[in-house]
Order: structure tokens, then C-alpha cells, then sequence
């Protein structure tokens, strides 16, 4: 009651300076309206001393005296409000809302009050339930129990929450909507509070959705003065977090398990319980309504009210500035995590595509660069040059300063078009710099020398080449046979997929057919798997639905339902 009094004194102080705003902008309101007549006054005066001097003409002096000497009124500026109307407007509506939240506590305390008389109820039924037959004869018409201001006993509520995260078309347009649904109810699970709304925020995933109707669920027990719930919960993974057997492993949801910990302390009795998803259908109905009733906004205005958007990658809020709308999917993502995106794929040799897991929709250059750096723009460029170009035709540059990547058939048809000599002996032009080099080497143009002379007297490789090779020894680098690209094994089985294409085996080179090994070598070695603790990282998969089926009934046998 402590909290509630404290409530009360605060209201009372709010309606003190509310009052006494409204006694200032009174008299500000009535200074300002003095001032405007006395303006006026001043500038009818200075009007009508203006007309006494001009001079009488013909059509003046037809005119009737009133005319000439009586200026015509000043029009009253009704459609622009002063500043003291408009804060009187602002306390009026603030004034409203003040009411309606007391009118509003007002409802809640009696519905606290309510539920205690109920609780008191059930338990004075449970006590009279086990007094004996004959001491209930000799006094149970005597047998009375006050009502007592905490009075709970064993009694407890039950506590459901449900957050979805559903892609709808709206007005043709797909876009992401969550909402969440909670439902408080007796231990006979007789309803006493239901909650059904949207969440602004979108981009927010299963679980992230699932925590915040967790969290609106225990605040509302809190808000009605229950200190004893049990927690129904249908997501496995929030299940794992609540109970403390997984760590929350992303920032934004180790927060909201925070949070859930924070309110946990708050009760004097709280039980989670791990329930099948059909014990949780009334509430996945109300955040199913709370999904439809978005639907019937148009999309822009649904993004009109988002001024913050989550990404789902990093689950950082943003600005809806400054989220990247990828085309064909429509999969949304902030700026940040697809610039780090594109240039992970670029870094592997690889195509960037959606981040989203499944997803194949291409990523285009020329969309991206809004938020790409001019260095990042050049090299997918260059992969994309590279993409087009098959592995037998490429051709780099010799000169260290150019290494542009031209094809042969581009240098070919240049070589044909020149008329110097050494073209036959398999001199070619950079298409880029515009110097000599040998094709058949792959060096710069050795001048006067026949390739065969030059390798004589060059017998070994280039210095960069020996290098770049005892790297790779040292390092257990494998060289694909088709694209001649370096592959490192981080971690993994032996069966490796080149960005070009071409299966092979990590350990002999030997290649791999229609999924299979043609050589002997074992799959993996055990230095190469990782722990099992990775396994976990499936908490924030969206679709973990098959996976949450398969523990369910493991932890079934574990957990008492009611």
C-alpha cells in the first residue's frame, strides 16, 4: 500500500501544478489580450489621424461624414491562436489523461481488490474442507476468517504469454509484423486479465518477440499484486533462458533475460513450465488479432510509426533511415551488418546474397553502394568481373602495380587488331595499363628473347611465387586443381566445395563425384571438429520449430503440468 499512497501523493502534487499552470496562463492570457486592445486602440488613432489630413476632394466631400472620419474596424486575427490558448489546449488533454489514468487505477484496485477476496475464499473453502465432521457439528456455524491484505497462501495464478513475428502482405506489399498475447488466469484457469498488441518494432525475431510478451505478462501480474505465478511457456529456447540452462548469447536478448531475472526476484513464488503449444492457444489467438488488426493499416503507415527499426542481425535499434531493403525478398538489415556481410563474402570469394538463412535473392551492386566504401565497391566489381570470366580464360597482369584481370578471348581480339611483331610470339597488351607482357610466361615482355631462351635463363619461378608457396606448405594450404585458388581448412570434415566449384579431398587433392570421395583418406581428423557447446547457437533460429518438438518430449517427463 506504501507504493500505492506514494502514487496518490504524486497525482495530487501533478493536479497542484497543473492547477497553478492554469491559474498563470489565465492572467497571461489576460495580459496578452490587454496588450492586443491597447494595440489596437493605438493603431485605430493613428489611422484616423491619418485620414484628418488628407486632403477634401469631389468624391470625398459626396461622401456622408462617417465615411471620411471614422476608420474602418481592424479585423480580429481569429485563425492564428496565441500561445496561451495553445498550453491551455496541451493542460486540457493532459488533464483528460490524468483522469483516465486514476479512473484506471481506480479499475485495477478493484480488481485486485477482487482477486484477494477470491484468494481468501479459496483458501478459508480449503481449511474448512479439512475440519473433522464432528468439530464442524459443535462450532462451524462459529468459524469465521477476516479478510487480510495478503492473504495468498499456496495460491498461485498462471501466467501465459505468446510473441509472434509473421510476414504478411499488406496492401501487396510484404511486411514484417509481431505482436504479443498475454493472458493471466486463476489456478481453475478462469481468465482475469488478457493483453493483445502490437509491436512497433519490427525486424525483432522469435525469441526476441517471445521475451517481451514474457516481460508485459510479469508486469501485468505485478501491476495487479500477485507475488505467486507459474509461467506457461511454449519456446523452448526462452524456456532454456528463464530457467537458466542456456546463456543468451545475443546482446539485445540477454538484456530482455535480464529483465525477465529482474521481475523473477519481484515474486515470492515463481515457476516456469515447459507446455505443449496447444496449452497455449487462446493467447497465440490474442497476438494472432493484434497481427490482423495491423493488417488493415496500409504499409506506409505502419513504417510511418516505426521510427526506430530492429535489425535482426545485430538486434540493435535503428534509425529506419538507415536500414538496407534487399530487392526481390525484401529481407530488412542496417547498413552496418550488410556492409560486414558483403565484405565477409567478398573476403571468401563468394557472391553476396541475402542474409537471411534460405534466402537466394542476389545482392546488387549498384543498390548497395549507398552504404559502401569506395574500396569495397571496386573489389565486387572486380568478383563480379571475375564471375563472368570462366576459370580457363582468366588472365592477370604480370606487372605487381596493375594485376589487372583480363580474358583471353578480350586479349586476343586486341592482339589481332596490332600489327607489332611480337604477337606471334605471344606478346600482349594490358587492356588496363597498356603494357607488354607474355602470355604464354605470364611475365612482362621479355624483348628480343623467345620464351623458350627466357625460361633458360630463368629457370626459377618468380621470388613472390616462392614465397606465396612456402606459405601455403607451412600453412597446410590446398591449391584447387580447376581455379588454382588457395583453400585453408579452419575447421571441419576433409570434404571441401572451392568458391569455383570443384570438390576435392583437403588431405590428397583427389577429387570428389557426385558427393562422394575417390580416394581412401579418412573423412576428418578429431583436431578438426569443433565442441558441441556451438551447438546452441540454434537459439535464435526463427524456424526452430522441428528442433523444439524433439526436446519436448525429452523434457516432458521431467516437468509437472497442471
Amino acid at each position: 500500500m506504501a507504493t500505492t499512497r506514494a502514487d496518490a501523493d504524486a497525482g495530487d502534487d501533478l493536479y497542484s501544478v497543473l492547477a497553478l499552470q492554469r491559474v498563470e496562463l489565465t492572467a497571461a492570457d489576460s495580459v496578452e489580450s490587454d496588450l492586443d486592445f491597447a494595440f489596437r486602440l493605438q493603431l485605430q488613432e493613428a489611422i484616423s489621424a491619418s485620414l484628418a489630413h488628407v486632403p477634401s476632394s469631389p468624391s470625398a466631400s459626396s461622401l456622408p461624414p462617417s465615411t471620411s472620419s471614422a476608420p474602418p474596424p481592424l479585423p480580429h486575427d481569429a485563425a492564428s491562436p496565441t500561445f496561451a490558448y495553445l498550453q491551455s489546449e496541451e493542460l486540457m488533454k493532459l488533464d483528460r489523461e490524468l483522469a483516465d489514468s486514476r479512473q484506471a487505477k481506480l479499475e485495477m484496485q478493484k480488481a485486485r481488490e477482487d482477486l484477494q477476496r477470491a484468494i481468501h475464499d479459496h483458501n478459508f473453502a480449503k481449511e474448512l474442507a479439512e475440519i473433522p465432521d464432528d468439530e464442524w457439528e459443535e462450532s462451524g456455524d462459529n468459524i469465521e476468517k477476516p479478510l487480510c491484505a495478503r492473504d495468498s497462501g499456496d495460491y498461485f495464478f498462471k501466467v501465459y504469454s505468446k510473441g509472434l513475428v509473421i510476414e504478411e502482405l499488406v496492401n501487396g506489399e510484404r511486411v514484417s509484423l509481431s505482436a504479443i498475447g498475454v493472458a493471466i488466469c486463476d489456478q481453475m484457469d478462469n481468465l482475469i486479465f488478457e493483453l493483445k498488441k502490437p509491436l512497433i518494432k519490427s525486424g525483432l525475431n522469435k525469441s526476441a518477440a517471445e521475451t517481451k510478451a514474457l516481460i508485459e505478462g510479469l508486469n501485468a501480474a505485478l501491476s495487479m499484486e500477485l507475488d505467486r505465478v507459474r509461467v506457461f511457456i511454449d519456446c523452448f529456447p526462452l524456456f532454456q533462458f528463464v530457467t537458466g540452462r542456456w546463456p543468451a548469447k545475443q546482446r539485445k536478448i540477454s538484456v530482455l533475460v535480464d529483465q525477465v531475472s529482474l521481475l523473477e526476484k519481484r515474486f515470492s513464488y515463481f515457476k516456469p513450465r515447459h507446455v505443449a503449444r496447444n496449452d497455449m492457444k487462446y493467447v497465440y489467438e490474442l497476438a494472432r488479432a493484434a497481427i490482423n488488426s495491423q493488417m488493415t493499416v496500409p504499409a506506409e503507415i505502419i513504417r510511418g510509426k516505426t521510427i526506430n527499426e530492429t535489425c535482426v542481425i545485430c538486434l540493435e535499434d535503428t534509425d529506419v533511415g538507415h536500414m538496407f531493403s534487399i530487392d526481390g525478398c525484401l529481407h530488412r538489415y542496417c547498413f552496418l551488418c550488410m556492409k560486414k556481410h558483403i565484405e565477409e563474402k567478398l573476403r571468401q570469394g563468394m557472391e553476396p546474397t541475402c542474409p537471411h538463412e534460405g534466402c537466394k535473392s542476389k545482392l546488387k551492386v549498384e543498390s548497395c553502394r549507398i552504404f559502401l566504401t569506395l574500396k569495397l565497391f571496386e573489389i565486387w566489381n572486380q568478383r563480379m568481373k571475375e564471375a563472368l570470366i570462366p576459370v580457363t580464360e582468366k588472365v592477370y597482369c604480370p606487372y605487381p602495380k596493375c594485376s589487372a584481370l583480363m580474358s583471353k578471348s578480350e586479349i586476343e581480339r586486341d592482339a589481332s587488331s596490332s600489327s607489332f611483331v611480337g604477337r606471334r610470339l605471344g606478346a600482349r597488351k594490358c587492356t588496363k595499363c597498356h603494357r607488354r607482357f607474355c602470355i604464354d610466361c605470364k611475365v612482362p615482355w621479355h624483348n628480343n628473347m623467345t620464351c623458350i631462351y627466357y625460361k633458360r635463363l630463368n629457370p626459377n619461378p618468380p621470388t613472390e611465387d616462392v614465397k606465396l608457396k612456402s606459405l601455403a606448405s607451412s600453412n597446410l594450404w590446398r591449391q584447387c586443381v580447376k581455379c588454382n585458388h588457395l583453400i585453408e581448412l579452419a575447421e571441419g570434415c576433409f570434404h571441401m566445395t572451392c568458391r569455383c566449384g570443384h570438390e576435392f579431398c583437403y588431405n590428397c587433392g583427389a577429387e570428389w563425384k557426385n558427393k562422394k570421395a575417390t580416394c581412401s583418406c579418412p573423412l576428418w581428423d578429431e583436431d578438426n571438429i569443433l565442441d558441441d557447446d556451438s551447438d546452441s547457437s540454434f537459439e535464435e533460429d526463427d524456424d526452430d520449430d522441428d528442433e523444439i518438438d524433439e526436446y519436448e518430449s525429452e523434457f516432458e517427463s521431467e516437468e509437472e503440468f497442471i
